[in-house]
């Protein structure tokens, strides 16, 4: 028989990657949901930050949804990524769902400092580096008050094909000619990523093997100077080289400087420059995932082959726009 799996967040990029790489599986069935309109397969529309009522019963529900963001109120994002979850749970409960996988992040443990080999016992809060980082936190919580099967996964810096937020961020500001690098006393800033089809593969895992159980980070287990990694990406793209740089102390004044403007005078805009986004740049954050590697098993592709097919869909993307 055919597990039921419904992924919420299907309109975005690691719920519409998760439903067309496993889409021709013959041992799941697959029902995405999500906000926007798309052109998925086995997709419905449904707004969750109001209770969830689906005519259809899942075995399995993994709950990718979220508002992923390094800018917005508090407020905006306890709607879409507690409340929202708090209403994922509630169906649960009320369809006898007996396994609940929740994408959280990585960001949870981050602090302006640089953190490395950090594993599943770091301390988390109580002062978080975002509103996004403190509600993917305040959404595990809700999560572990599932009575049924749970599972919490914490990916690092996920890219690929289709990506929303990461990359398209950067490539934009390099393109604009508004990026630079970020000095920093000492050897030069170091983190994981993940690539987005070694995740759902993850994510798979843990849908179907109830072994699996508790809260896991994820990453590719390869490190990078990420600066560099960056740079690799703008010379394979034919995109300038970053001339201007800055450092990490400055770079964190103007970014609460320019914070604090948009918050006084352009609320709904996401300002250029983030503190957030310097601290992605400018201080270390690693993690030693032995414990997923024990459990899950190593990532199904390699961060190189992954970057590689990255800059492809990258290519071509830019060709059929004309960019």
């Amino acid at each position: 028989m055919k597990t039921k799996i419904l992924i919420t967040g299907a309109s975005g990029f690691v719920g519409s990657s998760f439903c067309l790489q496993f889409a021709q599986r013959d041992d799941v069935e697959i029902l995405g949901l999500g906000r926007r309109e798309t052109d998925l397969p086995n997709y419905v529309r449904a707004d969750l930050t109001q209770p969830l009522n689906l005519d259809w019963q899942p075995d399995v529900v993994i709950h990718a949804a979220a508002r992923a963001s390094p800018w917005g109120s508090l407020e905006e994002f306890r709607l879409h990524n507690v409340k929202a979850t708090q209403h994922v749970v509630d169906f649960c409960h009320q369809r006898g769902v007996r396994r609940l996988v929740y994408v959280s992040s990585s960001s949870v443990f981050y602090r302006e400092e640089d953190q490395l080999n950090m594993t599943e016992e770091n301390p988390i809060g109580p002062a978080f580096v975002n509103a996004y980082a403190q509600t993917k936190h305040e959404g595990e919580v809700v999560v572990r008050r599932f009575s049924g099967e749970w599972v919490i996964l914490r990916p690092r810096a996920v890219f690929g094909p289709r990506d929303t937020v990461l990359f398209p961020r950067i490539l934009r500001a390099a393109k604009e000619g508004k990026m630079a690098a970020i000095t920093r006393p000492g050897p030069p800033a170091i983190g994981d990523l993940i690539y987005i089809d070694a995740l759902c593969d993850y994510l798979l895992t843990a849908a179907l093997e109830t072994s699996v159980k508790g809260e896991f980070n994820l990453t590719n287990n390869q490190p990078v100077e990420i600066q560099a990694f960056i740079a690799d990406i703008y010379a394979r793209l034919g995109l300038p080289p970053t001339r201007r740089k800055i450092s990490r102390t400055q770079a964190m004044w103007v970014g609460r400087l320019i914070e604090w403007f948009y918050q006084c005078f352009l609320p709904e805009k996401e300002p250029p420059i983030t503190r957030f986004g310097v601290g992605v740049l400018g201080y270390s954050k690693t993690f030693d995932v032995s414990k997923s590697l024990r459990v899950l098993g190593p990532p199904s592709v390699d961060l190189w082959e992954g970057l590689d097919r990255f800059i492809r869909w990258q290519k071509e993307t830019w060709t059929s726009e004309g960019s």
